[in-house]
């Protein structure tokens, strides 16, 4: 009897704290969630310190309240992970193919009504996906071998009834659908597009790039309800107003099947970009000023190639490798890293003390990327000079920027962070905090972090934001004792096989479920 009191008041214990770990990656304060609730303050505090009963209905509300599955029942049960820290890592490892260009290389391959095939897709979540609804709209989709090259053949006509809405709500990236669609379709509807959550992201670049095509879209519930006129082109260059990548895709994508010459001006040339550039080379349409931010797009009316392409490896995983050396002393040698897309944080890496040895370059699979092999040795790092912010390419890389928070706890000195293009994200890099940084959030977008760390195991919930959940991991890794990662669903959007693959170097990770 004795044991059974025990061990609820342990279980409620234990709720208690993923409610207080999913109420603050939610930004919430306890008076905030109370106020949801219709209940106190105080019985808010009895709760997440395992103090109260809790009914069904009661973490029903909660859970629905913090957009955070507390509890499950009849239901596959989210992944979580055991990590043992304070472990060096060794030996080699190669970077796989970017994320954010294999899918949108799966978008722009609506435009083709010929076979498409993408060497060695990264096979992650995000992926998925895209996967499920280009199948429920006819999309004939064939991962051909173990290194997951993929064939794509499209349907006669293109099933837009079909979708599957669910999938599709699930992914910011459905709105790379507008403008391959807008070929095909006059009128079509797509959801509201989901993913990451990291505040408010508006739509309206995306209609600025597509207006000057004739797409107008009228925001319904749920959904944009999309209306194409396709006897308007552009009749002058297209200037987007924000230098974004999904809408300079957007942009790419619809001036690609328009007879006639599109200038867009303020474009990225971001790595995704540049392959979506080179993979509609491949499909007969010319493109001028590829890297640069004036892209010049000689339209063609219709698009029937057996194409194949290799996608570019990602920059993005490449600095979490780097970043995995940093915080484990460790000496690592990452293999296939887009240099090109690394350079600035290379350099600001040295100047805080980085100690590194570079290989000559060599092309991609693409054969346009440049690669070179980095070798990161073990180093004493101080904070930098200056406050880390993003700036489009080729400053900083805005994905790379939470990386730094990790580096800089490891530093002597204090570093601000800077993060000023998401609503939110900052606030995720404070649960470093729980593992012993020292990390002070000044605003919504700025934190001061004051290393070094002596980091320390413990549990957390994953925040619902891909990049800052990896930082959280890869802080584990540095952290002495045990330390577990609840609910880590998000990472596989992003990356695959990160688990196994730092295990391979020395990690001690374990995937687990209760």
């Amino acid at each position: 009897m004795v044991e059974d009191v025990s061990a609820a008041k342990d279980y409620a214990r234990q709720v208690g704290t993923l409610i207080r770990d999913s109420r603050k990656n939610r930004g919430w304060t306890q008076a905030q969630l109370a106020e949801n609730l219709g209940t106190s303050q105080s019985a808010i505090n009895r709760i997440e310190q395992g103090n109260q009963n809790l009914s069904l209905d009661l973490l029903t509300r909660i859970s629905e309240a913090l957009d955070s599955e507390i509890v499950s029942f009849g239901r596959p049960r989210q992944p979580h992970l055991r990590v043992v820290g304070g472990r060096r890592l060794s030996g080699s490892i190669d970077v796989k193919t970017s994320k954010n260009a294999g899918v949108g290389l799966l978008c722009a391959s609506l435009l083709n009504e010929g076979r498409t095939v993408l060497r060695k897709v990264a096979r992650i979540e995000e992926v998925n996906r895209i996967l499920e609804v280009l199948n429920s709209i006819g999309v004939r989709t064939r991962w051909l071998n173990a290194d997951n090259d993929l064939e794509l053949v499209p349907p006669a006509r293109l099933d837009l009834a079909g979708m599957d809405l669910e999938a599709a709500r699930r992914t910011r990236s459905i709105i790379m659908f507008l403008a391959p669609l807008m070929h095909f379709e006059k009128s079509f509807e797509l959801p509201y597009a989901g993913g990451c959550a990291l505040g408010t992201r508006t739509v309206e670049p995306h209609m600025t790039a597509l207006r000057p095509f004739g797409v107008e879209v009228e925001a319904a519930a749920g959904a944009y309800r999309v209306h194409v006129d396709p006897s308007v082109t552009p009749v002058r260059p297209i200037v987007l107003t924000e230098r974004g990548d999904t809408v300079t895709e957007n942009a790419l994508m619809a001036a690609a099947r328009r007879v006639g010459v599109t200038v867009i001006r303020n474009a990225s040339p971001n790595y995704m970009v540049q392959d979506l550039c080179f993979f509609l080379t491949e499909l007969g349409v010319r493109v001028e000023g590829i890297g640069t931010t004036t892209l010049t797009v000689h339209g063609v009316p219709e698009i029937r190639r057996d194409v194949d392409y290799s996608p570019s490896e990602d920059p993005i995983e490449a600095m979490s490798l780097v970043t995995a050396a940093i915080v484990t002393s460790s000496e690592i040698t990452i293999n296939r890293v887009p240099i090109e897309f690394m350079e600035i944080e290379l350099s600001l890496l040295q100047e805080m003390g980085l100690r590194y040895q570079q290989s000559p370059e060599y092309p991609a699979a693409n054969g346009r990327t440049r690669l070179v092999d980095l070798t990161v040795l073990p180093s004493t790092l101080h904070a930098p000079l200056d406050k880390i912010h993003p700036m489009p390419f080729p400053g900083l890389n805005i994905d790379n920027l939470p990386f730094f928070a990790v580096i800089a706890a490891q530093a002597e000195g204090s570093t601000m962070i800077h993060d000023w293009v998401y609503d939110n994200r900052a606030i995720h890099l404070s649960d470093l905090t729980r593992l012993g940084a020292d990390v002070r959030l000044l605003d919504p977008h700025r934190v001061l972090v004051t290393g070094p760390t002596r980091w320390s195991g413990a549990e957390i919930v994953c925040p619902p934001a891909l990049r800052p959940a990896v930082c959280i991991l890869l802080a584990m890794l540095a952290a002495k004792g045990h330390s577990v990662l609840r609910n880590v669903d998000i990472i596989a959007r992003g990356y695959e096989q990160l688990y196994e693959r730092l295990v391979e170097m020395g990690a001690q990770i374990e995937v687990f479920s209760d």
